[in-house]
């Protein structure tokens, strides 16, 4: 355990450090030349792989095959841990987005980087300033042909899935687009919630039948709401 321990904090911390700073530059430095925020999609992809390769985490994907790499989903996916995101960022082959709290975004350079990116302000709190982050991103969707990735818990879950907030299903039948549960397994172990050290391990991505929306109006959203909970609970089993 000590060696384990001895190995992150002299290895594994600082080389992660090191590659979030340099891949994070290079991706700022490169922004201005690209307003479609792809190319910082690309730079983000290969910081996690490198990340998830230096600290000794094997991620297995399984129904990846479910996914048009050119076309666009929400993701609906379970949250464990910090390391969810490298995880799905870095081996789904899709054009992904986030939603990111309000406040990061008047964070200099950071909140630069997340605007030229094309990431998405939500304002926890705020309904009305929430429904129209949305509406804002289902019109995204459908224009740019992007995929977006939420996490409808709200946050990460200490043990058991928390209730879904509707958001998810809402913005899937905004836009119009199927809706896919993703199945998270091994994030909390590589990554804690109460640790900032890296654990070697392996995760696993599974990925479910994704569920069409065409026809579905805002009323639906519960039912979709409840569908999706139900069948990421089972990709976790």
């Amino acid at each position: 355990m000590m060696l384990a321990s001895l190995r992150a904090l002299l290895l594994i911390d600082p080389a992660v450090i090191l590659l979030t700073i340099v891949m994070g530059t290079l991706s700022l430095a490169t922004s201005p030349f690209d307003s479609t925020g792809r190319l910082q999609h690309r730079l983000a992809r290969v910081w996690a792989r490198m990340l998830l390769a230096v600290s000794g985490v094997r991620v297995i994907v399984e129904g990846v095959e479910k996914l048009d790499p050119k076309g666009c989903y929400v993701l609906v996916a379970n949250h464990m841990s910090y390391m969810d995101i490298p995880a799905l960022l870095g081996y789904l082959p899709l054009e992904i987005r986030f939603f990111a709290k309000e406040n990061l975004f008047s964070i200099p350079f950071l909140g630069t980087h997340l605007r030229r990116a094309g990431h998405l302000p939500v304002a926890r709190g705020d309904a009305r300033a929430s429904l129209k982050t949305l509406q804002e991103a289902g019109r995204q969707i459908r224009s740019r042909g992007i995929t977006t990735l939420l996490f409808p818990e709200g946050g990460r879950s200490l043990k058991d899935l928390r209730e879904f907030k509707e958001g998810a299903a809402h913005l899937a039948i905004k836009a119009g687009v199927p809706a896919v549960p993703v199945g998270l397994t091994g994030t909390r172990a590589v990554l804690p919630m109460d640790s900032v050290t890296i654990r070697p391990g392996v995760v696993r991505v599974r990925i479910g039948d994704p569920i069409p929306t065409a026809g579905m109006k805002s009323q639906d959203r519960a039912g979709l709401n409840r569908l999706l909970r139900e069948q990421v609970i089972e990709l976790m089993r």
